[in-house]
């Protein structure tokens, strides 16, 4: 059976899809949009985790709303931040975290399958497979042509741990998010509403550099959604 049908074998209409994709969340920015793109095709969504530390119980929250977009027939990319785990104070080596994706991955599919949802339209990829590339690092210079400092530190606000002494890598931490949604081909980013300000922040400057202005979708605060870097 497809992922986006209901009990009764109907399949889901456009505005079900919608009501499925947006429930539970405090937040959507862009849903008019949102609408547009399920009247024409699925839509492609992202979520993205740094692979610091061991999956928890705490996982299976965004993983309940993950369930949500593969059954309203989403295409959900899971992205592997590894890159940026590594920058968390490069405490972990890149062979341990090569084997923390590897398990990251397995955990996952264990925790979506464990409650009944198809897996056929979900991927996983590593950040480090696209974020070292020549493209990706000459947008990162482009959008450091057109950031503010100000901008920046006010996007990472929520999610980049602060210190009397910031790292540079702090103030770049929202523009490479930003553009993982470009280079993800994604029409949307989920997160928690605590990367509010990292998503506004993309739907000003992506624009900016000739890419389209992506949607978003927020969980309450309290659930775990893209791990805090502390960088």
């Amino acid at each position: 059976m497809s992922s986006e049908v209901q009990e009764n074998g109907v399949p889901l209409s456009p505005e079900e899809k919608l009501e499925c994709i947006t429930r539970n969340l405090q937040e959507t920015l862009g849903e008019e949009k949102l609408l547009g793109v399920l009247r024409e095709r699925d839509l492609k969504v992202y979520w993205g985790t740094a692979t610091t530390g061991k999956p928890h119980v705490a996982y299976f929250v965004p993983m309940s709303k993950i369930a949500d977009f593969l059954r309203a027939g989403c295409e959900v990319t899971i992205l592997f931040a590894d890159l940026h785990a590594y920058l968390d104070n490069m405490k972990a080596p890149w062979e341990l975290l090569a084997l923390r994706t590897q398990y990251y991955e397995h955990a996952i599919k264990a925790m979506l399958g464990s409650i009944g949802v198809p897996l056929d339209k979900l991927t996983f990829i590593k950040g480090s497979e696209y974020q070292l590339s020549r493209e990706f690092t000459l947008d990162v210079y482009r959008l450091t042509s057109l950031v503010t400092e100000h901008d920046a530190k006010k996007a990472g606000a929520e999610v980049v741990k602060q210190v009397d002494h910031p790292l540079l890598s702090g103030l770049l931490y929202p523009g490479l998010q930003a553009l993982d949604e470009e280079y993800l081909k994604v029409d949307a980013q989920f997160g928690g509403v605590d990367q509010r300000k990292i998503f506004t922040f993309a739907e000003k400057y992506l624009p900016q550099l000739g890419y389209s202005k992506r949607i978003h979708l927020m969980n309450p605060m309290g659930k775990l959604t893209r791990s805090k870097v502390n960088i």
